[in-house]
């Protein structure tokens, strides 16, 4: 049995797979794997923010096609990088466990405070609109490119700082970089963070999977991006959802911004896990209607 698994070419993308391919040899270890990369439409348009070019979904559009036309029989993506809604005939497969969901501060390398001439980088509308609430005299600038290209930005000069995923960071082993862990009160993470989403064609036996699956990663996921999906957020809106499960028991916390960014709302929810898609809905249409 060969099965292939697509991937953005990226370092971490391919750490990322190579650890869905580890789960799937324990699995299957009859199975033959073969790991297909490729460079997304996201992956080449580095100098245009993603609310510019067309969102998320450039990030999938060419691991959507490699399933459909059978180059691929799974693909592997960080699951807050996925559309809100997904293809009927491309479902999730697995989730996995969650890693540090926590957003990071980094410093150029040899740095131990930060410059206040230079901005803050980060990627995201989310991001920023929290960085100025913690940072109030800070600039914060857009910046494009895997891990390493941010991170040679910032060692280059450009940047005072910037805001990643420590789950991303951690994964490449760069976790001596990271110089502040925000907590998920002061920086509340993007829908999925941490989570490895694992996609497939309509049809195909997922058994593979069965171990590198986590039940509990994917009740939180249903309820972010089931909150997220309610107030029609996506990547260029600020909205995000962070939930956590305590026996059979989901704490739900979420972000809205309204559309210019004059009114925003934090509130949180609580509720059995078997209700985490509704619980999501319950705090959006709370927190829209003014909490």
């Amino acid at each position: 049995m060969k099965i292939r698994i697509g991937s953005r070419d990226s370092a971490l993308a391919v750490i990322q797979s190579r650890m869905v391919m580890r789960a799937i040899a324990e699995a299957e270890p009859r199975a033959e794997l073969e790991l297909v990369t490729m460079k997304t439409t996201g992956d080449r348009i580095l100098d245009q923010t993603l609310d510019q070019v067309g969102g998320k979904g450039l990030f999938v559009k060419e691991l959507d096609q490699a399933l459909r036309d059978g180059r691929a029989d799974f693909t592997v993506h960080s699951l807050k990088d996925m559309p809100m809604e997904l293809p009927e005939d491309l479902p999730l497969a697995a989730l996995s466990e969650r890693a540090d969901a926590r957003d990071v501060l980094v410093l150029p390398l040899g740095a131990d405070w930060l410059d206040e001439t230079k901005p803050i980088g980060c990627s995201s509308a989310r991001r920023r609109l929290q960085l100025q609430r913690l940072y109030p005299n800070m600039q914060v600038a857009p910046v494009r490119g895997n891990v390493q290209t941010r991170l040679a930005k910032l060692d280059a000069g450009e940047f005072s700082a910037l805001v990643l995923a420590a789950a991303g960071l951690k994964r490449l082993g760069l976790e001596n970089r990271i110089s502040r862990y925000f907590t998920t009160d002061e920086m509340l993470p993007a829908a999925g963070q941490g989570i490895l989403a694992v996609q497939t064609r309509r049809g195909m036996d997922t058994a593979c999977l069965r171990t590198f699956h986590n039940a509990n990663a994917a009740c939180c996921a249903l309820a972010e991006r089931a909150f997220v999906r309610a107030l029609g957020g996506g990547c260029s809106s600020p909205v995000a959802a962070y939930a956590e499960v305590v026996n059979d028991t989901l704490t739900l916390t979420g972000l809205y911004v309204s559309e210019d960014e004059s009114v925003v709302r934090k509130g949180a929810c609580s509720g059995r896990k078997t209700d985490a898609e509704a619980l999501g809905c319950a705090l959006a249409a709370q927190l829209g209607k003014g909490g």
